[in-house]
């Protein structure tokens, strides 16, 4: 039963991300864009968990955080750089 409740909020999430995908792809300003990149970064970190709940694996957690911590960082320099022009 839960498994079949984690397969199909899994089909829904990796669908979501395509049409963030999209976004970032036809998004009409810079900040759109990354605001897309941003959410699909976060939805692919549900998904590693999801999948860690799914096969009982628990170091895929692990490699999700370090995931949302790559794309947390990412998504402020690229801000910082919009908004400034330089990095550091």
């Amino acid at each position: 039963m839960i498994a079949g409740a984690f397969l199909i909020l899994t089909t829904f999430l990796a669908i979501m991300t395509f049409v963030c995908l999209y976004r970032a792809y036809k998004g009409p300003t810079s900040a759109d864009r990354v605001i897309a990149i941003n959410v699909i970064a976060t939805k692919v970190t549900v998904l590693i968990v999801l999948l860690a709940m799914m096969t009982d694996q628990d170091s895929f957690v692990d490699v999700a955080i370090v995931y949302a911590m790559m794309g947390f960082i990412t998504t402020v320099c690229v801000s910082k750089y919009m908004e400034k022009g330089k990095l550091f």
